[in-house]
């Protein structure tokens, strides 16, 4: 259920695009950087998280902040931090990748995620029946999987059959 008591924001739906829509995420170590990254989040009782998909090129989630933690804060924090992580390991290895995400801005000289990613809040549990729908569904859509839950690096397998493979994830009641 969502966590109205110990939040001061609705739950929102949140989408963040990897740059110029390229395939960061294809590599799964990069997906696991989000996937701990989100288990450190919970853990640390920041963000409730209710739903997600990582995609080759983009990834959404529903996720809700806990206590006295802001949105914006929470969101620049993961942002920048998974980031990093995916610009580490692409350094370490000369991947050729790094040269796809050289942007040279005053604030930074590589870029992984696109600036000002997507959060709706959810008001409804008719609107987050819709969002956990689009997000398990987003998969099949690209045509890597028949069934939601047979993708790995989705929540769907957690709604579809009780699957506590990501320890992070709250059931959200919609």
């Amino acid at each position: 259920m969502l966590q109205e008591h110990q939040a001061k924001e609705y739950a929102a739906f949140f989408t963040v695009t990897c740059l110029e829509w390229k395939h960061i995420l294809a590599d799964n170590r990069f997906k696991d950087i989000i996937i701990d990254s989100l288990t450190y989040l919970s853990q640390s009782n920041r963000v409730s998280i209710y739903a997600f998909v990582i995609m080759s090129n983009h990834f959404h989630m529903i996720w809700q902040m806990l206590g006295e933690h802001k949105r914006q804060d929470v969101q620049r924090d993961f942002l920048k931090y998974t980031s990093q992580q995916i610009l580490k390991v692409l350094r370490n290895e000369n991947s050729p990748l790094l040269d796809d995400l050289l942007v040279q801005s005053k604030d930074r000289k590589y870029q992984v995620w696109e600036r000002n990613p997507l959060s709706i809040p959810l008001w409804s549990g008719r609107v987050i029946n819709q969002k956990l729908d689009y997000i398990h569904y987003n998969p099949v859509e690209a045509g890597l999987c028949k069934f939601p839950p047979e993708y790995l690096y989705s929540s769907a397998g957690f709604y579809y059959y009780g699957d506590r493979r990501w320890s992070f994830l709250n059931h959200c009641d919609g």
